[in-house]
């Protein structure tokens, strides 16, 4: 027999009215047939909307440009842009296991030069109650497909933004000029993601008749200024955060990076060679490597770490073991960051000890530079031909600070109100990171600390865990892969705050390290005699 949607939905709903009216078998007979019927076809999606009819929900400033259903296995994403080919194969057998679901794409126009592109991942069956927003890298620009993927896997609505920066490439130069638009530029710092969040929950809504319980965001780099700008911005947005490396000092961060292309340029020989840069780490490991009681190539806390280049100045001419004059005053300024020189106020610190091995990013490919220089021309200055060597530490930063500050900035420190309607954050950074530098977000977290009352007040909602031997947001040789939402689930649903949480290394042959990462200012300490590879064997002090 068929039953239609509406007579499905009276039976589910008066599966509680049969139990408390009768007791006979008869009717615990009907009523099996009526549970198992509601089981197998789902009340909360009788409630709602087919995927193919999502496209007439009311989408304020905004318009539906595709809804269709997904089967299993059979979504292929559009552009493999931003993975490495070393993951290329595992993230293509991911999108081979997805689940079946419904893909809603929604462009989004908050202004008349606005082009915001969503997309919702709506599963079919084994929702979890849940919505998880994926954040993105560098300008945007993309849809997070392998974010998507992977919240698909764990039964979460998952959205994605390309932050209003859609078709634009971090590399094509072409493509910068979108951000003449200050609408664009207001989209791309806090009203896409914001916007994304709000239309995410309305096809919740009406694809299963109900809203999200919680409401979680996972992102790092841009994904984590994103995180903090939701926190600071909309606390209603999110339940539970978890953002890393964030880009959140947007403005400073444009400076430093056009710092450390500064200095590589300050010496006429050229930037200081990878050889050297591997000479400098290996120094700098000898130092301070065992400081946590066993030597394995990773310092587990660079604050305690004191180190002075000097000592390996060459004492004549130049060779393979030391740093010439010029060198060690390029290392001095990329150690010291980005100074006014006319103040010398700090305007972003700068790299960590142990950090030495990834300056070769910075040093000798211009990637984040580019960025960094596309920012000033395009965003600031509106001159394509400015040319970066003119650029003021002084003058100049006033003027962004005047001009971007409050659209791309996300440094307030009051998180009062999402603290007060229970929110949780979790900030992690890498202590290796060359990019952004940790002490950003060590500061951050001090700044919040003083803001909300004290350290006791603030580890009620937000803790900090810093990633020893860790990248920007991954690689390097510490353990930067950890349960992040497991974790922010058990702290926002359960009240399990997370003292420690345990990150592994992975190689091709699997995990191959272990360790606790513990919520600062604590660092991991190696027990002693026992496997140095292994967490157990590290205590948090």
């Amino acid at each position: 027999m068929r039953l239609d949607r509406a007579f499905t939905k009276f039976l589910c709903a008066a599966c509680g009215t049969y139990v408390l009216a009768r007791r006979g078998i008869v009717f615990w007979a009907a009523l099996g047939l009526v549970a198992v019927f509601c089981f197998c076809n789902g009340s909360a999606r009788a409630a709602g909307l087919p995927c193919e009819k999502l496209e007439s929900t009311a989408l304020k400033n905004g318009a539906v440009t595709l809804t269709q259903i997904v089967q299993a296995g059979a979504f292929t994403p559009p552009d493999a842009a931003g993975v490495a080919e070393a993951q290329k194969e595992r993230v293509a057998q991911a999108f081979k296991e997805l689940p079946a679901f419904c893909r809603v794409a929604v462009t989004l126009k908050p202004t008349s030069d606005s082009d915001i592109r969503v997309e919702v991942w709506l599963p079919i069956a084994g929702w979890n109650g849940r919505l998880l927003g994926v954040g993105n890298g560098g300008w945007g620009g993309v849809i997070n497909y392998s974010g998507l993927a992977q919240g698909l896997h764990k039964g979460f609505v998952t959205v994605s933004t390309d932050m209003g920066t859609g078709g634009f490439s971090n590399t094509d130069r072409s493509t910068w000029a979108v951000l003449k638009s200050n609408g664009r530029l207001k989209d791309f710092g806090f009203r896409s993601t914001h916007l994304m969040t709000v239309a995410s929950k309305l096809y919740i809504q009406a694809f299963y008749g109900k809203s999200p319980q919680y409401s979680y965001w996972n992102g790092c780099s841009t994904g984590g200024k994103q995180g903090l700008a939701e926190a600071q911005r909309f606390p209603k947005d999110y339940d539970g955060i978890v953002e890393g490396d964030p880009a959140s000092y947007f403005t400073h961060l444009m400076f430093s990076l056009q710092w450390y292309g500064r200095a590589a340029r300050s010496d006429p020989a050229g930037p200081i060679p990878v050889e050297k840069l591997q000479l400098l780490h290996q120094a700098v490991l000898n130092a301070c490597d065992a400081l946590d009681g066993v030597a394995d190539g990773i310092i587990s806390d660079p604050e305690s770490c004191h180190y002075d280049p000097k000592q390996l100045a060459c004492r004549k001419n130049d060779g393979p073991n030391c740093l010439t004059s010029s060198q060690i005053k390029m290392v001095a300024a990329l150690y010291g960051g980005a100074k006014n020189p006319r103040t010398g106020v700090q305007v972003f610190p700068g790299q960590v000890l142990g950090s030495e091995l990834g300056w070769g990013g910075m040093l000798h490919i211009p990637g984040p530079t580019l960025t960094s220089l596309s920012y000033f021309q395009f965003a600031l200055h509106r001159d394509p031909k400015w040319d970066e060597q003119t650029l003021n530490f002084d003058s100049d930063l006033a003027a962004a600070d005047r001009a971007n500050g409050e659209i791309l900035n996300d440094i307030d420190p009051d998180l009062r109100e999402f603290e007060a309607r229970g929110g949780k954050l979790i900030m992690f950074h890498g202590w290796s990171d060359p990019i952004i530098s940790p002490l950003e977000s060590v500061e951050y977290y001090k700044d919040v600390i003083a803001a909300v009352g004290g350290a006791s007040q603030a580890a009620g909602f937000v803790r900090l865990f810093m990633l020893p031997g860790v990248g920007h947001c991954q690689g390097g040789p510490g353990a930067d892969s950890f349960d992040k939402i497991s974790a922010i689930e058990d702290w926002t649903e359960h009240g399990i705050a997370p003292d420690s949480l345990v990150a592994v290394h992975r190689e091709k042959n699997g995990v191959t390290l272990s360790r606790p990462l513990c919520n600062y200012p604590k660092t991991a300490h190696w027990k002693g005699n026992s496997d140095a590879s292994s967490a157990g064997n590290f205590t948090c002090q």
